[in-house]
Parts: structure tokens; C-alpha cells; sequence
């Protein structure tokens, strides 16, 4: 009869545990061999088990991305936070119109400001803040939700040192490099007023960021949506108010308009702070400081910092070419701004798609789920692949379309007509490759996404050389783009393919 309720291990009444205790107090009792095989075969499965990974310790979301059919859920998480990405890139463009009101000296000093901003905000949102979102859904996949919510402290830490970092290298270093960008006179004070008001409030920008990337890691992507939009309602009015003057009050000038984005910011980052710590989520931080260790927030340096290079080199590649182009002419620079804006708008696509794969993959990585991570990354690579090169080809078959949007000039239309006849059939490898550098932060793997980028920047650079010593045409830099592209794509897949970081 003992020997029997050994054997049977009953798991609905008995954990793991209970049943290797029990077992060895009958192997005590008597029943020594039969016992002893029941243990060793108990603790093998409980080995092989993710502590906290029991259904009763996830929440809804977590159970979500672990359990429900993976195509649509990630189309389910992709609309919000492409909103998110489409709704930054319009306040940028609301507040250079703003500015633009001002006049030419006012444009031209900010000009060389908003640059900078969007790479501190896009370091912040996807480089670091990636590292963070993907620690946090992986902590989840797991269980352990106590763990997870701690790195909303993280967030905090990390962004109070990078914030003032930020703002001390402006400070420094912000005046000289305008100079040296060609601004000067009225222009120049401006740029200067202009940025040292939005970097003051560098943390602001950090801990926005990163508290969102806490969110966004529990899979709540609907809550950035509402702040963000929520924010921008509030901004629209704002910034020309302060800018232009209103009731009576006169404006701050562009400066105001830094001002505007400064409490947007504050207003967001205290809305994250409610959420989070108001415990309206699953996450539940503690009020008070926990002891934090150094080992997760140099994992999410580690990974944001090889994100950051992806990032700063997909600037950089636009600036280089934009730089080689120019050397063609006015038209021939205004056609590749025209074919080239449509790139900028993949951004918040591939991304719409790459960040909620991100999180699956994550997830389901700290569950143990390795298959369902391996078919969640290929689902993301197709569907990104797809999108981006659907517009590619469109964009190639019809590109007058959308240069028409920007200019009627001729010589714009055909230059740009023949960057998108060049560039856009290869829309899709940027798709592949920016997916695949969401996946590398889930895997904790950048190594192939940042040589990916680095390759692309190098055929930039190699491309627009040759093209500019040979004397050759000037829409042969659109072939070096076109290679670039690929190879961003083609170079990053390596560790898809061998499952690098899934084990």
C-alpha cells in the first residue's frame, strides 16, 4: 500500500517538494529502493523547473504572451506602440513648425538642437529603456513579480546619473559644436538658449523613458498610448502659447517651446509614477528605496549600449549620405530628403513590430519556453520584412507620389523618383534588421546587430567615397544605401538561424 501511494506521485494534491519529502520518509520506513528511484525522478523535474514559473504566479499579460496565438497577439501589441513611435515623430515636427514662425534665424539656431534631442529621447526609449523592457518581461516570464517590479527603482537610478551626464556634456560641449555645425550671430545665441533649456531637463527626458519602458515591459503597451497622447494634447496648446505669448504674457521665443517639451515630459514621467507606484499594474514597487545590486543595471547598460551604437549609426548613415549628396546640388540634396523622409517612417514601424517581439521573446525565455521564442522571432521577422518591403515596393513603383508631397521641381522629382527606384526594394532588409536588434535585446545578443549597423555606416561611407573620386553620378550613392540596407539585414539573422541566446 506505502509503495503504491510512492509510485503515484499525485501532483494535483502534492507539490514537488511534499512529494520528494514524503517519498523519503517512506524510503526511512522501509522502502528504500522503490523510494529512492521516486526521489531522484521528483528532483529531476523539479531541476528542471523556472523557480516561480507556476500559472498561479503570472499575471493575465504574462499568460497572454506565453500562451495565445502568436501572430495576432504581436499585431494585437504592435498598434499601440506604433502609435507611440508616430506620435513622437509628430510632436518633433509640430515644434519645428512652431518655431519655424519665428523666422529664419530661429529655425536655423533649433535646427541643430532637435537632432540631438531625438538621439538622447531615442537612446532613452529604445536603447536603454529596450534593455529595461526586456528584463522585465523576461523577470515576468518567470514569476517572480516582486523581482520585476523592482526595476522601476532601476529606471529611477539610472536615469538621475545619465540625465545629469547628458546635461553637463551640453552645457560643455553644446555652444562649440553648433559653432562648428556652420550656426553663428542671432542663430547661434538661440541654438545656444534653445538647448541649454532642454537639457537642463535631461533627467526629465531619461526618467520619462525609462519608466515607460518599465510599463511596456509588463506587455501594457495602452498606457504609454494615454500618456503620450495625452501629453501631446496638452503640448499643441502649450508650446505656441509660450512661445508666441498669449493673454497678454509675452512668449519666451524658441525657448519656449523647450519649455513646452520640458513639461510634457514632467507630466508624463509623474503619470508613469502613478501608475507604477500607485500599483494599478502588476507591478507593485516598493515605497521606499530597495537595495538595488549592480549586476541587473549593468546587464541593462550592457544591452542598451550596444543598442545605442545600433542607433547612432543609423543617424550617422543618413548624415553621411545626406553629406555626399550634397555635393550634387541643391535638387539633388532636396530629392534624397524627400526619398529618404520615407525611411524615417519605417522607423515607427519596424518598431511597432520589433518592440512587442521583444517582449514575447522575453517572456517567454525567463518561462522556459525556448520553441514558442525561436516561431515568436520568425513570426516578427516575417511580418516586418513584409510591411516594410510592401511600402518598398510601392514607393519604387510609384515614387512620384510621394515626392510630389515635397516638390514639383523636376530635377527633385527624378532624383528622388531614383532613390526610391533604387532604395525601396531593399525597405525590406531594414525591416529585417530592426527586428532582429529588438530580438538581440530579448536574447541579451547585440553583437551581430551592432556589426550589422557598423557594416551598413562603413558602405556608406566606402560607397559615397568611391562615388564622389570617381566623379560618377550622383544617384550611385543610392546603390551604396541599397547595400547598406542589406547588409543590416542579412548580417544581423546569423543568430536567429543558430538560436544564439535562446539556450
Amino acid at each position: 500500500m506505502q509503495a503504491s501511494r510512492v509510485m503515484s506521485c499525485r501532483t494535483d494534491d502534492l507539490s514537488l517538494s511534499d512529494k520528494c519529502s514524503r517519498e523519503s520518509r517512506d524510503a526511512v520506513v522501509g522502502f528504500s529502493g522503490i523510494a529512492a528511484r521516486a526521489i531522484e525522478s521528483c528532483q529531476h523535474k523539479e531541476a528542471n523547473r523556472q523557480p516561480g514559473t507556476q500559472r498561479a504566479d503570472r499575471d493575465s499579460r504574462s499568460r497572454m504572451m506565453l500562451e495565445k496565438p502568436i501572430a495576432p497577439m504581436i499585431m494585437q501589441l504592435a498598434i499601440p506602440n506604433a502609435t507611440v513611435m508616430a506620435v513622437y515623430i509628430l510632436i518633433g515636427l509640430l515644434e519645428v513648425y512652431f518655431v519655424s514662425r519665428l523666422g529664419v534665424d530661429a529655425l536655423a539656431g533649433v535646427a541643430p538642437v532637435f537632432p540631438l534631442v531625438s538621439l538622447v529621447a531615442s537612446i532613452a526609449q529604445g536603447a536603454i529603456g529596450g534593455g529595461i523592457v526586456t528584463a522585465v518581461a523576461r523577470v515576468l516570464g518567470t514569476g517572480r513579480i516582486s523581482d520585476a517590479s523592482e526595476y522601476a527603482w532601476y529606471a529611477v537610478a539610472l536615469s538621475i546619473p545619465l540625465g545629469l551626464v547628458t546635461t553637463a556634456a551640453m552645457v560643455a560641449l553644446g555652444p562649440g559644436l553648433y559653432g562648428h555645425m556652420g550656426v553663428s550671430g542671432n542663430a547661434l545665441a538661440i541654438a545656444v538658449s534653445y538647448s541649454s533649456t532642454i537639457f537642463a531637463g535631461a533627467t526629465l527626458i531619461w526618467l520619462f523613458n525609462l519608466l515607460m519602458a518599465v510599463v511596456r515591459g509588463t506587455g501594457n503597451l495602452r498606457v504609454p498610448v494615454i500618456v503620450v497622447c495625452g501629453g501631446a494634447l496638452v503640448l499643441v496648446p502649450l508650446s505656441p502659447a509660450l512661445i508666441f505669448g498669449v493673454f497678454g504674457y509675452p512668449g519666451l521665443g524658441p525657448s519656449g517651446g523647450a519649455v513646452a517639451m520640458l513639461v510634457y515630459y514632467a507630466l508624463g514621467t509623474l503619470a508613469y509614477a502613478a501608475y507604477l507606484w500607485g500599483r494599478f499594474g502588476v507591478l507593485r514597487p516598493s515605497f521606499r528605496l530597495p537595495k538595488l545590486s549592480l549586476a541587473p543595471a549593468l546587464s541593462i547598460l550592457r544591452v542598451g549600449g550596444m543598442s545605442a551604437v545600433v542607433s547612432a549609426s543609423t543617424n550617422l548613415t543618413l548624415a553621411i549620405v545626406t553629406v555626399y549628396v550634397g555635393m550634387s546640388g541643391i535638387e539633388a540634396l532636396a530629392g534624397y530628403a524627400a526619398g529618404s523622409r520615407l525611411e524615417f517612417l519605417l522607423v515607427p514601424l519596424a518598431y511597432g513590430v520589433g518592440g512587442p517581439v521583444g517582449i514575447v521573446v522575453s517572456a517567454n525565455l525567463g518561462a522556459g519556453n525556448i520553441e514558442r521564442a525561436v516561431r515568436a522571432s520568425w513570426v516578427g521577422v516575417l511580418m516586418a520584412c513584409s510591411l516594410t518591403e510592401l511600402i518598398g515596393l510601392a514607393a519604387a513603383a510609384f515614387p512620384k507620389l510621394w515626392i510630389g508631397i515635397f516638390s514639383q521641381d523636376p530635377n527633385v522629382l527624378q532624383v528622388g523618383a531614383e532613390y526610391l527606384h533604387r532604395v525601396g526594394p531593399f525597405f525590406g532588409f531594414f525591416g529585417l534588421g530592426y527586428v532582429l536588434y529588438c530580438i538581440g535585446q530579448a536574447t541579451r545578443r547585440m553583437e551581430a546587430s551592432v556589426l550589422a549597423a557598423l557594416l551598413r555606416a562603413a558602405i556608406a561611407v566606402v560607397g559615397g567615397f568611391g562615388v564622389v573620386w570617381l566623379k560618377a553620378d550622383v544617384t550611385w550613392n543610392f546603390v551604396a544605401v541599397a547595400l547598406g540596407m542589406a547588409a543590416f539585414g542579412l548580417f544581423a539573422l546569423p543568430p536567429l538561424i543558430s538560436r544564439s541566446g535562446y539556450k
